[in-house]
């Protein structure tokens, strides 16, 4: 008698999974819910302990808050910064969600953490995961962290505690668009890629500038995204949501991209040739389990697909918080909020996103 073969998850569940999740995505990483539901029946996704404390088994309910992080570690060895940083906020209504982006050198007060020693400082926020990261031998885990990050950005903002959190590795991350079959963006300003020639090959790189000594290393053709409509690639979305060089207001315009595509990600993933084609959603899920790392908070991923299958694309708002550069004799020290963002913040602990919203327009990302 043949042995039974893994279980496999229901079509029922893999699209409730979709439809539910797909906010989670983070730079067009693919469904996180997904990935659960392979990892819940087939053992195919990292899933680890994010945060540091007791998980807690219930219903979902909102108001939520869900962090997530990208990082472009080669190894265990090269120590993880959370170049991308977006809080997803999902009212009680469980049926919209807001999206920010938090600036990668936003200068912040990084608490203690006593696992690697760290004793606290103020410095830029994407390092936050590197201080909490060490776990000995010159080893890195970015799930340990991820940790150290969350509680920053808690004593930033204010939220006592969030519901989930996940990791999107940048590499893993084309491998999901290309599963999906690309995915249509429309490109809101020129920009021209500081790191790939036209056809997706590096730029050579200057021998003077080994080791990380100079600002732009690279010469030679640049691979360019005009404004206007385009179906990209796998390697074309992660270099172009990836570029702050040469754009007016840095990575403030990187990080309406990445809003931005979240959400064509989003229409991508309900569309009828992912949900309905049991090849291309088969694709995706395998390419999400090597490129996520979630932590639910001890929710099953049914449960997370039944909460949140209400939100759409269409009920996603993409929001922008002020900011400007900071300097200190002509040297550049971060980013700094505008003062507005306090009461913003204010706004999010206390689910009442949408009259702080009627009354700083502002805080609407343009071009979206």
């Amino acid at each position: 008698m043949a042995k039974p073969g893994k279980r496999r998850a229901p079509l029922w569940a893999r699209l409730c999974a979709i439809v539910g999740c797909v906010l989670m995505f983070l730079s067009g990483g693919a469904l996180v819910a997904s990935q659960l539901v392979l990892a819940r029946y087939a053992g195919a996704v990292q899933t680890k302990d994010l945060f540091d404390e007791p998980e807690k088994v219930s219903d979902i309910k909102g108001p939520l808050n869900i962090l997530l992080a990208g990082i472009d570690p080669r190894n265990d060895e090269q120590t993880p910064l959370s170049d991308s940083i977006i809080v997803v906020h999902v009212p009680a209504g469980m049926d919209q969600a807001y999206l920010f982006s938090i600036p990668r050198d936003l200068v912040v007060d990084i608490p203690p953490f006593a696992k690697t020693g760290f004793r606290g400082d103020r410095s830029k926020i994407n390092a936050a995961m590197g201080y909490g990261s060490a776990v000995g031998d010159g080893k890195h885990d970015p799930a340990q962290g991820f940790d150290l990050l969350a509680k920053t950005v808690q004593r930033l903002t204010g939220i006592q505690r969030f519901d989930a959190g996940a990791i999107v590795n940048f590499g893993g991350f084309k491998r999901i668009v290309d599963a999906m079959g690309g995915v249509t963006l429309t490109v809101d300003q020129n920009v021209k890629s500081e790191h790939l020639q036209p056809n997706g090959k590096p730029r050579p790189r200057y021998a003077r500038c080994a080791g990380d000594t100079c600002a732009h290393p690279y010469y030679g053709p640049q691979a360019e995204y005009k404004v206007g409509t385009y179906h990209f690639a796998g390697w074309q979305a992660l270099d172009y949501v990836r570029q702050r060089y040469g754009l007016p207001n840095g990575d403030y315009d990187r990080q309406r991209h990445q809003q931005q595509f979240v959400k064509a990600m989003a229409q991508q993933a309900l569309s009828r040739d992912v949900v309905t084609n049991p090849v291309t959603l088969d694709r995706v899920l395998k390419a999400a389990g090597s490129a996520l790392i979630f932590d639910g908070k001890g929710h099953d991923v049914v449960d997370w697909g039944f909460a949140l299958k209400n939100i759409r694309a269409g009920t996603m708002t993409l929001i922008k918080l002020p900011g400007k550069s900071l300097y200190e004799g002509g040297a550049y020290l971060g980013e700094g909020l505008d003062p507005s963002a306090t009461d913003f913040f204010t706004a999010v602990t206390e689910d009442r996103l949408p009259n702080f919203l009627f009354e700083h327009p502002e805080y609407f990302s343009t071009n979206a």
